[in-house]
């Protein structure tokens, strides 16, 4: 930088609103933001999650009425997760195969409500569907197995491409299911189904209240160390972000968000692809308490965050806030 005081006032561009925004240099608007929604079984069900304040669970129906909502509130893409009842979870997750399942149905009805006027990811991992709570098929000995999985995996893949997902987004953090469900996909008569990948996701503490919203804590046998991966590790996620650009994923996520904001950066840097970060719902719950134990204001805090992740070179954020923030965005 060259320059010195006061020939340089930096203070100079702050002075005023207008100021600001002509120089700001990381814009958000709502088309950064992808909405995250948990699917339920029933008809007008909004069950709100206790963990999640100001998050429910919907029916279909109305799974339908939020997407519609986001296409209002100009939110490109809506997220879709399911709390598969315990009677429909198995050890081996077959639900997830089942083209009548709630992800399904779900995809269908917002296609009905909305046509192509959002954009539908879709998850793809076991957990919400197995007995165990896990992210794909368990061998005797409680290890998850990732062959048999990722074979799994290509079969949900497709299931939900038939039904209509524009991103599948695999989160289970298997080696070699990003190429196995790209063939797929391809072979299948889906070119044009995108491949989010969560390429870092870390076993992080943050997931907590996910788990409650998908009805999987109180199933989990053991963790998941075992695949995702060790929080203290930085070269390894680019590792594996390589490994999945190479198998044809077309995006990118790193998972947790906030504590991983170097990751991002790295990863941004050194791939110049689409990177997307998952505000998790550990980071969502911590932003709603800190606004209800008075540390801050809630929508300064959360907008504060997603600028953060854009900054970082994010192309988008899932976020539980996505309405919120589209709302005021658009203020």
């Amino acid at each position: 930088m060259s320059g010195s005081y006061p020939n340089l006032r930096l203070r100079r561009t702050r002075a005023s609103g207008w100021s600001r925004a002509l120089h700001r240099e990381t814009l958000l608007t709502p088309a950064d933001l992808i909405w995250p929604l948990f699917v339920t079984e029933g008809s007008g069900v909004e069950e709100p999650i206790a963990t999640l304040p100001g998050v429910s669970r919907w029916s279909v129906d109305g799974i339908a009425r939020r997407a519609r909502e986001a296409v209002e509130l100009g939110i490109p893409c809506v997220a879709l997760f399911p709390n598969t009842p315990a009677a429909k979870r198995s050890d081996d997750g077959a639900e997830a195969l089942n083209p009548d399942n709630l992800m399904c149905r779900a995809v269908k009805a917002i296609r009905d409500a909305c046509g192509h006027d959002v954009g539908i990811l879709t998850d793809v991992a076991l957990d919400p569907y197995t007995s165990h709570g896990q992210d794909g098929l368990v061998d005797a000995a409680g290890y998850v197995v990732n062959d048999d999985t990722v074979a799994v995996l290509v079969d949900q893949a497709l299931n939900q491409a038939e039904a209509g997902a524009d991103i599948i987004a695999p989160s289970d953090m298997m080696d070699g299911r990003i190429k196995a469900i790209r063939m797929a996909l391809e072979m299948n008569g889906h070119p044009n189904v995108q491949i989010m990948s969560y390429a870092a996701k870390y076993a992080s503490a943050f997931y907590g209240p996910f788990r409650d919203a998908v009805g999987s804590s109180g199933l989990l046998k053991g963790d998941k160390k075992t695949y995702q991966m060790d929080p203290a590790n930085g070269d390894e996620a680019l590792r594996e972000v390589a490994l999945d650009i190479e198998e044809g994923a077309d995006s990118v996520m790193v998972k947790p968000g906030l504590a991983y904001l170097d990751v991002i950066w790295r990863v941004k840097q050194e791939f110049r692809v689409p990177v997307f970060a998952y505000q998790v719902s550990g980071e969502y719950a911590l932003i709603e308490a800190g606004a209800a134990a008075g540390v801050g204001d809630r929508d300064a805090l959360l907008m504060e965050k997603l600028l953060a992740f854009k900054r970082a070179g994010c192309s988008g954020v899932l976020t539980y806030h996505a309405p919120v923030a589209a709302r005021l965005l658009g203020a």
